[in-house]
């Protein structure tokens, strides 16, 4: 059982908790264990991986242990400050909350994460239903304010909030976040994902090959890019000699996947693969052409050559983050529309044709190969 050292608790009695942070660094005597609450999607997974970066750099000798929805769980070990990782099974409890089976698992849940003594709880969520789950687990709680949370009720269960502009793209409002719950200045320093895959390898399909990854699959029916479109696409990157793979989720997105790869040189995947393969897969792209989906997270992630387009979301605030990418937006990105009326599906392809796709990824490969070969001289 973790203890604090005797020439802290002295002092408990006297200072307050934003206090208290500030003697731990300033000692330095106190390893600080933190449990992160961020369950959910992809994407806001991903958006965390900087702070925790900017944190692990900062306070010398954190621990942070991670609550996550099961369904992710691969991902928060991918970034070497993260010990231990909590799947937590908030959604699949949610379908059958009055059953006795789901009573005793929740129950038996939060009594095993007791049992460990944490200093702080930062919800990087500020959602209600990850302020339900802060408020069962024994320790402090930190997280947006009432401006600042996505549902600002969350921040009445908080013990302490912070104020951080919701016009920042959410990776900077999570890195503001840790920088004031764990008392430490916002790093200049550019985003670092920090992820831990220097001992990954490529997939035995794929060694040695020279492709293009195509993300097709996503969950409104307004985001997907037409299959003609498609298959347009992967004919001028076969041209270019690229094989192009086509990784799929679902039936539905397997039978695409399927009909695209028909008469063409690329690779579907028999089985669909877990995260952790598809984050090799991803790795070791040319470059990737993606629909707003939470996959291509992972591949901004990795610093892999790409481009995204986005015909009715809106990238600015919760889009893909790094220098690699061309996000190619519609005059409808900022509509959010999950059902066309009119002529909103036409135009919400304008500026998303198969050549500007194809000179973007094209822009991008060329940076890529001139920025290694300065890299290596």
């Amino acid at each position: 059982m973790y203890s604090r050292p005797s020439r802290l608790k002295q002092h408990i009695l006297y200072i307050d908790e934003e206090v208290w942070l500030a003697e731990c660094q300033k000692i330095g005597s106190l390893i600080l264990r933190v449990l992160l609450i961020k369950m959910s999607s992809m994407g806001d997974i991903f958006h965390t991986f900087p702070a925790l970066t900017d944190a692990m750099r900062s306070v010398p000798g954190l621990t942070i242990d991670w609550l996550v929805e099961e369904d992710f769980a691969e991902i928060p070990s991918w970034h070497p400050i993260v010990k231990d990782v909590l799947p937590i099974g908030l959604r699949r409890w949610r379908k059958h909350l009055l059953s006795k089976k789901t009573r005793n698992e929740v129950g038996e849940f939060f009594r095993q994460i007791n049992l460990t003594k944490y200093d702080l709880i930062i919800d990087a969520q500020g959602l209600l239903k990850s302020s339900w789950v802060a408020k069962r687990i024994q320790a402090r709680t930190v997280g947006f304010d009432w401006y600042s949370a996505r549902e600002p009720l969350a921040s009445w269960f908080y013990s302490q909030k912070f104020r951080v502009s919701k016009d920042l793209h959410a990776i900077t409002r999570i890195r503001h976040l840790f920088a004031h719950a764990l008392n430490y200045p916002l790093p200049e320093a550019k985003i670092d994902y920090a992820l831990n895959h220097q001992s990954w390898l490529p997939l035995n399909d794929l060694y040695d090959k020279n492709y293009v990854v195509c993300l097709h699959g996503t969950t409104w029916i307004t985001k997907y890019w037409p299959e003609e479109y498609w298959q347009k696409l992967i004919t001028k990157l076969n041209q270019k000699g690229f094989l192009v793979v086509l990784p799929w989720g679902s039936e539905q997105e397997k039978l695409r996947s399927i009909s695209l790869a028909e008469k063409k040189l690329a690779w579907c995947p028999e089985y669909p693969l877990s995260l952790s393969d598809m984050a090799r897969l991803l790795k070791f792209a040319k470059g990737v052409v993606s629909v707003d989906t939470g996959l291509s997270h992972v591949a901004a992630s990795l610093g892999v050559p790409m481009v995204v387009m986005y015909r009715v979301t809106d990238p600015r605030l919760v889009g893909e983050y790094s220098p690699k990418i061309i996000n190619l937006c519609s005059p409808l990105y900022k509509s959010y529309i999950k059902n066309f009326k009119r002529s909103q599906e036409k135009d919400s392809l304008i500026g998303l044709g198969v050549d500007d796709v194809f000179h973007a990824l094209e822009t991008k490969l060329t940076q890529n190969d001139e920025l290694l070969i300065e890299e290596s001289r």
